[in-house]
C-alpha cells in the first residue's frame, strides 16, 4: 500500500501563491475544489478504518474457527484411538482388579478357598 502524502488538514490549510497580472486561478473555485477533496479524503479515511477493523475481526474469527477445527480433529483422533488398548499398564491394572474381584466373589470355587485381601486396595 502506498503512503498517504497529505492529511485532510494538510489539504485544508494549503496556501496557493497568487499570480500577478490577473493570470491566476479563481480562489473561490480552488477553495471549493479543495473542500470536495477534503470530504473525499475523510470518506476514504473512514472507509479504510472500517475495513481495517473488519479485517481484524475476521482474522480473529478465522483464528477461533481454526482452533475449533484443531480441537475437533484432536477429539476425532482420540475417539478413533479409543477402540485400541489405551496402554499396557492400564490393561494390567484392569486384569489385577478383575482377578481380585473373581477371588472375592467366587472364593473357594477358584482354588485355595481363601480370599486374598492383599490386593483389595486395587478395587
Amino acid at each position: 500500500m502506498s503512503e498517504i502524502k497529505f492529511t485532510a488538514q494538510d489539504i485544508l490549510h494549503k496556501q496557493f501563491k497568487e499570480k500577478r497580472m490577473g493570470n491566476g486561478y479563481d480562489m473561490a473555485e480552488v477553495d471549493a475544489y479543495l473542500d470536495d477533496i477534503i470530504k473525499d479524503y475523510d470518506t476514504f479515511h473512514s472507509e479504510l478504518t472500517q475495513l481495517k477493523n473488519e479485517n481484524e475481526r475476521l482474522r480473529a474469527k478465522v483464528d477461533e474457527l481454526n482452533r475449533q477445527v484443531a480441537v475437533g480433529s484432536n477429539m476425532s483422533h482420540s475417539v478413533n484411538e479409543g477402540s485400541q488398548p489405551v496402554s499396557s499398564a492400564t490393561n494390567i491394572d484392569i486384569l489385577k482388579r478383575l482377578s481380585n474381584l473373581e477371588r472375592r466373589v467366587f472364593g473357594t470355587q477358584m482354588g485355595n478357598g481363601e480370599s486374598d485381601d492383599s490386593d483389595s486396595h486395587l478395587l
